[in-house]
């Protein structure tokens, strides 16, 4: 019978290195640490390249068909699949009976594994077949670690390259104590625990059961490592911490300058940067205060669109996100100077606009990751109590079709449908199509009203379209501007009745375009009508709950 064995204290029980098996495909750092491990007398056991590399160092290496007497087949598939390999790093050497067992079985065990798997994520993300992914989807790697931090008591398992100076310091200062072993095992888990993630999401996306339409796979998963503690959360009684996963975007962005992230500031953040990728290839910018936009606008140069969307609400925006899908440039940098913004967020900003931004001490600036607009999350995700809801992201680029296949709607202009006053000159269709895609990024009920490429009147989050109609003419119309008059208005969903768009009407709104679909379009359409107003039904909406 097996003898129990209690966990020694957390400074107790150091164990000395003095055999090590090598295993790894990313052969960073690993001819110091060989040297090391080689000079304070550690016995190397290796398997293929490794095993190679320590041999052209012209250090003493046993390679693995050598410790199992079986040569490594079926094209690399088996190669530590073996009890000289798996009981050495199973055997808790705090037991007598295992200890004599290795004796019995002329088995030695192990003290150090140092094991990295097959690069799986980087080889699907190269868009490789599917025959050369699933080649990379290691086996003996994840068994080998598995095993060794199972075996934690006795073996410490290092599966990151980053921690190969922490091992050369074990090595000469007597080995690991059990706690330091634990925390290795712990990593190494997340380590397969991440791996495994990825194989599984990559397997149920590829062989998914679509029959009944949706897409979704059956399954989802992903892992997340904490990146730093926050301050606080939404509110100071609240913790939080950020979290990165391996898609890149905001949390992996970098922080040029002043004070760290709130949450509340990545919240808004998010939504700006998300707010500033709607509008393809023009130079936006976009202005967010509470995860709503205060101002968007495009321009024919970034501080043109800086400008334009600080004009919309100037007020709202004081201490306020903003972000572009530019570099900032100095030009625009003078002009955020003019006013108190918490974080602005760029793909990059010119030498000299970070000169002038870094005289604000606590603002943040933020340059995003490379190619983040190309690259953005298909789908999102949103936890609820007991469950998560997954769905893909709004974007501003449906296309509708009948039965037969004809297109009837969409988010581009050329798929919208006329349904009151005059087709839009080039001009007019130019801001409608600005107002619908801006109108996505403003939480439902939500209304924009638009000239020259800018809003100039925002109307969110209400309970009822009628209030968002009359706080979008409310903010445009502050302190004497009136420009509701002239401008054009984009509304998220369809109006339930004339009402809320008779507000508009009234304020000289001269083009409208919504999604339609309501029982009662034709009272909405006949008072467009009336007006002589333009009125275009697109066929799709863009709520944002």
């Amino acid at each position: 019978m097996a003898i129990e064995v209690s966990p020694p204290g957390p400074t107790q029980d150091l164990r000395p290195i003095r055999r090590a098996l090598i295993s790894v495909f990313d052969k960073t750092g690993l001819e110091e640490l060989v040297r090391g491990l080689a000079d304070a007398g550690v016995v190397l056991v290796s398997t293929g390249g490794s095993a190679a590399l320590i041999e052209s160092l012209g250090l003493p290496v046993t390679k693995v068909e050598d410790l199992t007497g079986f040569p490594e087949c079926l094209e690399g598939r088996v190669k530590t699949l073996h009890p000289m390999v798996h009981a050495g790093l199973l055997a808790d050497t705090r037991k007598p009976d295992h200890l004599a067992q290795l004796g019995e079985l002329g088995v030695e065990p192990f003290d150090l594994v140092v094991v990295n798997l097959y690069p799986f994520a980087q080889t699907v993300a190269s868009g490789a077949s599917a025959y050369q992914i699933v080649e990379n989807i290691d086996i003996g790697g994840p068994s080998m670690v598995r095993a060794a931090a199972k075996n934690h008591a006795s073996v410490a398992v290092v599966t990151e390259p980053t921690a190969y100076g922490t091992v050369l310091e074990a090595v000469v200062n007597g080995g690991f104590t059990f706690e330091q072993r634990k925390l290795l095992a712990a990593q190494a888990f997340v380590h397969t625990a991440t791996y495994d993630t990825a194989v599984a999401s990559w397997m149920g996306n590829a062989y998914v059961d679509t029959s009944e339409g949706s897409g979704f796979p059956a399954w989802t998963g992903a892992t997340w490592t904490k990146r730093n503690t926050l301050r606080y959360g939404e509110n100071p009684h609240q913790s939080a911490a950020l979290y990165v996963h391996r898609r890149e975007g905001l949390a992996s962005a970098e922080v040029l300058h002043g004070k760290e992230m709130s949450y509340n500031n990545y919240i808004d953040t998010d939504a700006a940067v998300r707010a500033s990728l709607d509008h393809g290839d023009q130079p936006t910018v976009a202005i967010i205060k509470h995860a709503n936009p205060c101002g968007i606008a495009v321009g024919a140069d970034i501080e043109t669109a800086y400008a334009a969307a600080h004009a919309c609400d100037p007020v709202s925006a004081y201490g306020g996100i903003v972000a572009s899908n530019r570099p900032v440039t100095a030009a625009m940098a003078r002009a955020l100077n003019d006013t108190f913004s918490e974080v602005v967020a760029a793909p990059d900003f010119d030498e000299d606009a970070l000169e002038i931004l870094r005289e604000k001490k606590n603002r943040r600036l933020l340059r995003l990751p490379a190619g983040m607009g190309a690259h953005r999350d298909p789908v999102e995700f949103r936890p609820i109590s007991g469950g998560l809801l997954v769905q893909s992201v709004d974007r501003v680029d449906a296309v509708l079709q009948d039965e037969a296949g004809e297109v009837v709607g969409g988010d581009e202009a050329g798929h919208w449908r006329l349904v009151a006053g005059p087709a839009a000159d080039e001009a007019t269709m130019a801001d409608l199509q600005f107002a619908w895609r801006a109108v996505r990024a403003v939480k439902s009920n939500a209304i924009l009203l638009a000239k020259d490429g800018a809003s100039v009147g925002i109307g969110m989050g209400q309970v009822n379209r009628v209030d968002s109609c009359r706080l979008a003419v409310s903010r445009a119309d502050a302190d004497g501007a009136d420009r509701a008059l002239g401008s054009v208005a984009a509304s998220d969903a369809f109006f339930p009745f004339a009402d809320g768009l008779q507000i508009l009407l009234d304020a000289g709104v001269r083009a409208v375009v919504a999604p339609g679909g309501s029982v009662r379009d034709e009272e909405v359409i006949a008072a467009a009508e009336a007006a002589g107003v333009t009125m275009y039904f697109t066929g799709t909406r863009h709520f944002a709950h």
